[in-house]
């Protein structure tokens, strides 16, 4: 008899670890709560696209301000070819003339996305606060 109540005791010394899992839960809360809060109050720039009107082709009627970029990553500014650094001085002076006016992106589809970004910061900064963007097919 004393075998046995010996073997229970030491089988009962042996404990499992426990594991308080309250404060990772309370983590876990705070921080969606968190989310929760933050999310309506980002601002996210958002495109929306045009909804396709079938295979018919129509003229691109340029606006007052108009900036082409071709296939080569050139910018054309009102019809002449220009350098970023002479857009910004030239949409400075379109802006004291038509400060309303809204100017026009006609971007070509093969060129890079980087020539697009610094004319869109450009516009930005010269303090346009729309722009109009017709992708042109390549």
């Amino acid at each position: 008899m004393r075998r046995r109540s010996r073997l229970q005791t030491e089988d009962s010394s042996i404990e499992e670890p426990f594991i308080n899992l309250t404060p990772l839960i309370d983590v876990v809360f705070v921080v969606l709560i968190s989310f929760m809060i933050i999310a309506p109050v980002l601002d996210i720039d958002s495109v929306d696209l045009a909804i396709s009107g079938g295979t018919e082709k129509k003229e691109v009627q340029t606006g007052p301000i108009s900036i082409i970029v071709h296939a080569d990553n050139s910018i054309w500014f009102q019809g002449s070819k220009v350098s970023l650094a002479q857009l910004e001085t030239l949409l400075k002076q379109e802006r004291k003339k038509q400060p309303r006016a809204i100017p026009q992106l006609i971007h070509d589809r093969q060129a890079h996305f980087g020539t697009y970004q610094s004319v869109k910061n450009t516009l930005e900064s010269i303090g346009f606060e729309q722009m109009d963007v017709i992708l042109k097919p390549g």
